[in-house]
């Protein structure tokens, strides 16, 4: 059944066709018919995001933003650290995942956890301002990814962190001491996953950097699973950052 279930998701991946006229329903359009099987077939795919937890340091009493959090799979990889968090928000704006993350909570007893079906460009915490926010895999799923960017910036406390895994290109002559990528990977992989309302950019780190303070920076490539292993691997970065103390 799995290798089945992997081959539903590899159809939804390269042949189903998005269909919708606002971004919600293009992402209901897109998810609705994988959301069963995503976690177990993301596992492979979306490599990092436990890394990611655990370098944002989660610290007792804070409370959380997972933007873009889906089924919430990525509670998960903050193991004892999610008990000690006052509270954490999944914030995601496709319905079929979030019924997946209130079942995931139900079933773990996490009562501190509380799902919103929102928009990351114009959702505010009901607390006012919290401890951290990360979008694990969801900066490029966003059409105005800087809009969320600006709206997680405005909602981190002073010293507040924001940590991003994602997929990405660098620009052509990137800063110094960032990766370096072919004129083939920059324009084979944003066609790919453009075909999945997917679009990497290569701004995110650059926006990320200058609105925060860079704390922790990986950039990195791996292969997706069932491509021949002569296939480019798809570069992606781990982004921890932090507020300004004297943000206003």
């Amino acid at each position: 059944m799995g290798f089945l279930a992997d081959l539903k998701i590899l159809y939804y991946l390269a042949c189903k066709r998005t269909r919708g006229d606002s971004h919600a329903e293009r992402l209901e359009s897109f998810y609705g018919g994988q959301a069963s099987g995503y976690d177990e077939f993301r596992k492979r795919l979306l490599t990092g995001r436990k890394e990611l937890m655990e370098a944002m340091e989660p610290r007792a009493g804070e409370v959380w933003v997972d933007m873009g959090g889906g089924t919430g799979a990525n509670l998960e990889f903050l193991g004892d650290n999610l008990a000690k968090l006052e509270k954490l928000y999944l914030v995601d704006l496709t319905e079929s995942m979030l019924k997946i993350a209130d079942k995931r909570i139900e079933r773990n007893g996490w009562t501190n956890v509380e799902t919103r079906q929102a928009d990351a460009t114009t959702w505010r915490p009901e607390c006012g301002s919290v401890d951290a926010i990360c979008f694990s895999y969801s900066l490029t799923m966003i059409p105005d990814w800087f809009a969320a960017v600006d709206r997680a910036y405005e909602a981190l406390k002073p010293g507040g962190t924001i940590g991003v895994v994602d997929f990405y290109i660098a620009r052509k002559y990137p800063s110094e001491g960032r990766a370096k990528q072919s004129f083939s990977t920059r324009s084979f992989w944003p066609v790919w996953f453009s075909c999945d309302n997917l679009f990497l950019s290569s701004d995110h780190l650059p926006y990320l950097s200058q609105k925060f303070e860079e704390v922790r920076l990986i950039e990195r490539a791996d292969r997706m699973p069932y491509c021949p292993v002569f296939w480019k691997k798809m570069p992606r970065y781990i982004f921890i950052g932090r507020k300004p103390l004297d943000a206003k």
